[in-house]
C-alpha cells in the first residue's frame, strides 16, 4: 500500500512531478562533481607533472587512460558548463537527469536548480554518503540513527537551510572488502528509505561479484525496498551472467552506466589487470541476455559521466551518447523500440517515483 502523499510522484530540486512527467531518463550521471577521492598521483615519475595540469588538449590522450592521475579531471563544478553538456541531452530528446553526487561528492543544491532551470530539464538530487575515502572525518563517531536522520531530513526537508530536497538516496558508496562505516552507512539509508519511500542507489564494491550479494544480504536485514534499489556500475563490478540475474532475481535494478567508456580499464583505479570492460556493444549484448532471462523490467542505463574528459568540451561522449549513438545500435542489434523505452522511461519511472 502506498505510505506516501506523494506516492506516484518523483522529487525533483524544484519540487514534486507526476511519473509521467519523467520522460527519457538518465539515471546515474553527474552534472557537477568532486571525485578527488579517485584521484592518485602517477607512478611513472615522468608523469607526476601532468597530475596537475588544467585538462587541455594537450593531455587528452594521456587522460584517456589516466582519468584518475588528474587532479582537475576529478573534478566538475562549472555549472555553465554543465548547462551546455546537459542540454546536448535535451536535444537528443531527453527529459530527466539524476544527479548522484551525494554528500562528500561536491554536491551543490543551489546550482542544480539553477542548472534545472536554465536547461528545463528534471534534475533529482541525491543524499547519503560515498565510499570511506570521501567520508566526513567523524563518520565513526556518527550512529546509524544519526545519518538516518540527515538522509530523511534531506529528503522531507531540505539540504542544510536551502529547503531544496533531494529525491533519491544515493550513491551509496561501499568498497571491496567493506569498510565498517560504509556497512553502517548502507543500514542508515536502507532505514532512511522505508521512512521516505524514496529510492535507493548503491556504488557495489570494486573488482569482486561478492560485493553485490553481500550488500543485498545488508539491504534485507535492514529493511530496504529491494524492488527499488539499484546496483550502480554493472559493467565494472559484475562480470558474471549469473550474478547479474541473482541481482535482477533478488528485485533490484541491474544498471549499466557507463556507456560510452571503453578500452583500458585504469590499474590506478581497479588495482588488477584482469578486469575486462565492456564495449558498448557488448554491453548492449549483456543487457538482450538479461532480457531473454526474464529481466526487462529490471535494466537501467546511463553513462555515469563525473571526469571532465569525458564531457564533450573536452573531446568526450557527452550525456547525449546513449541517446544519440547507443539506442541505434540497439536497434541494430535486435532489440525493440519497445524494449529501449522500458528501459530509459518506464523503468526509471518505476525507480524514481515515491511510494
Amino acid at each position: 500500500m502506498p505510505t506516501s502523499k506523494f506516492a506516484g510522484k518523483a522529487q525533483t530540486v524544484l519540487g514534486w512531478i507526476d511519473g509521467a512527467d519523467l520522460g527519457v531518463t538518465l539515471p546515474h550521471e553527474h552534472l557537477l562533481c568532486d571525485a578527488k577521492f579517485n584521484f592518485s598521483e602517477p607512478v611513472d615519475p615522468e608523469e607526476k607533472a601532468l597530475a596537475y595540469k588544467p585538462v587541455s588538449m594537450e593531455i587528452l590522450s594521456w587522460l584517456r587512460y589516466h582519468p584518475s592521475e588528474n587532479l582537475d579531471n576529478c573534478q566538475s563544478f562549472d555549472e555553465q558548463e554543465a548547462i551546455h553538456e546537459a542540454m546536448l541531452f535535451k536535444k537528443a530528446g531527453g527529459s530527466t537527469i539524476v544527479d548522484a553526487s551525494c554528500i562528500g561528492l561536491g554536491r551543490n543544491p543551489q546550482a542544480m536548480v539553477r542548472i534545472s532551470r536554465a536547461t528545463g530539464l528534471n534534475v533529482i538530487m541525491g543524499s547519503g554518503y560515498m565510499v570511506h575515502r570521501c567520508q566526513p572525518p567523524d563518520m565513526s563517531d556518527r550512529t546509524e540513527d544519526e545519518i538516518t536522520e540527515e538522509i530523511v531530513r534531506d529528503i522531507n526537508i531540505g539540504v542544510g537551510d536551502t529547503g531544496i530536497r533531494a529525491g533519491l538516496i544515493g550513491e551509496i558508496g561501499a568498497s571491496w572488502p567493506l569498510h565498517d562505516n560504509e556497512r553502517k552507512s548502507i543500514r542508515a539509508a536502507a532505514h532512511a528509505q522505508r521512512i521516505t519511500g524514496a529510492p535507493l542507489d548503491i556504488h557495489p564494491g570494486r573488482i569482486n561479484n561478492k560485493s553485490v550479494l553481500e550488500i543485498i544480504e545488508i539491504l534485507k536485514d535492514a529493511g530496504a525496498d529491494l524492488s527499488r534499489t539499484v546496483m550502480s556500475h554493472t559493467e565494472l563490478r559484475i562480470r558474471d551472467h549469473n550474478v547479474r540475474c541473482q541481482v535482477a532475481k533478488a528485485g533490484c535494478y541491474v544498471e549499466y552506466d557507463c556507456f560510452g567508456w571503453e578500452g583500458h580499464v585504469p590499474l590506478s583505479l581497479y588495482g588488477q589487470t584482469d578486469l575486462n570492460l565492456p564495449n558498448d556493444v557488448q554491453r548492449i549484448h549483456e543487457i538482450m541476455q538479461l532480457i531473454e532471462a526474464g529481466h526487462l523490467e529490471r535494466i537501467l542505463i546511463s553513462q555515469d559521466i563525473w571526469p571532465k574528459s569525458w564531457r564533450t568540451l573536452y573531446g568526450g561522449w557527452g550525456f547525449a551518447h546513449i541517446s544519440k549513438y547507443v539506442t541505434p545500435a540497439m536497434l541494430r542489434e535486435g532489440m525493440s523500440q519497445e524494449q529501449i523505452n522500458t528501459i530509459m522511461i518506464e523503468n526509471p519511472k518505476r525507480l524514481l517515483c515515491f511510494v
